[in-house]
């Protein structure tokens, strides 16, 4: 690696497929996942399977924090032996403390370092589109400063819409207000969710899985670009059935031949519920 090499840190929320971190020199740092008093960094001290079958029994309250600064210093210790800049892409500070958590970090060990903390205002699917971005930049020979403004470009353009069965985890983990849980409780609604401004907002209210499902696919059609550009991606929290369903749905609704599939890790399913389906992608 040459000296000026510019390096990659993102965390588990990114949802990048497996494989492409370590083929790109990518950290990802994991979140932390919790039942009760238990905690697990994801992915390293439990697997998602194992996961989804404690979330799904578990008498403990699942629950989730911020990577903790410890293993940002470890992270960007590990990159700064390999180049001079640190790129880490994290997401927005509205619903997570992970951009906190690396600033600490950076604060305690690496006062002196080149180190881009960066608030995508994003999570899962964009985000993870936005580090495999930056990889290509990087590997291209782009500067710092070239990749940050190419991915503020994008920051704006980014759009996500989420199905979930029940907003019960989302209010759990206080991702929505309370009162808008107990709406799709007592009615039997199911939720629309977007991610807006770097917040999961309630979008629309429908009455039937189906209808809703209908829906997310009008909302896609109506203001997904109808080109590779935007990245039209499917994510999915333990439901690859209906996520591939989805996919092929909007491949042939838009004409477009691929529409990668991404599964959200542990900590995102923590909060949207297993069985939620959701889409990304950026806007005009």
């Amino acid at each position: 690696m040459g000296a000026n090499k510019v390096r990659l840190v993102t965390d588990t929320t990114a949802c990048l497929p497996d494989g492409f971190a370590a083929a790109h020199g990518i950290e990802v740092v994991p979140q932390i996942v919790r039942f009760g008093e238990e905690a697990f960094l994801e992915g390293v001290e439990i697997s998602y399977d194992d996961y989804i079958q404690r979330l799904k029994s578990a008498a403990a309250q699942a629950g989730t924090a911020a990577a903790p600064p410890a293993e940002f210093i470890k992270a960007y210790r590990r990159q700064l032996a390999l180049g001079s800049t640190i790129l880490s892409l994290h997401p927005s500070n509205e619903i997570s403390g992970t951009v906190r958590s690396a600033n600490i970090a950076k604060s305690e060990g690496f006062a002196e370092a080149d180190i881009r903390i960066i608030d995508t205002r994003s999570v899962a699917s964009c985000l993870g589109s936005m580090v495999q971005h930056a990889a290509a930049w990087i590997e291209a020979g782009q500067s710092a400063e070239e990749i940050i403004a190419k991915l503020e470009a994008l920051f704006p353009r980014g759009r996500m819409y989420f199905l979930v069965p029940t907003l019960e985890y989302l209010q759990r983990g206080g991702r929505v207000g309370g009162a808008a849980a107990l709406l799709g409780g007592v009615l039997q609604i199911k939720p629309l969710l977007e991610l807006r401004n770097g917040r999961v907002e309630p979008l629309e209210r429908v009455r039937t899985y189906n209808r809703a499902y209908e829906r997310l696919k009008e909302l896609v059609a109506a203001n997904c670009p109808r080109s590779a550009e935007a990245e039209l991606c499917v994510m999915h929290a333990d439901n690859p059935a209906e996520a591939e369903r989805l996919a092929a749905d909007l491949r042939a609704a838009l004409g477009l031949s691929d529409i990668p599939i991404f599964a959200v890790g542990s900590a995102i399913t923590t909060h949207a519920g297993p069985g939620t389906i959701g889409v990304g992608f950026f806007a005009a």
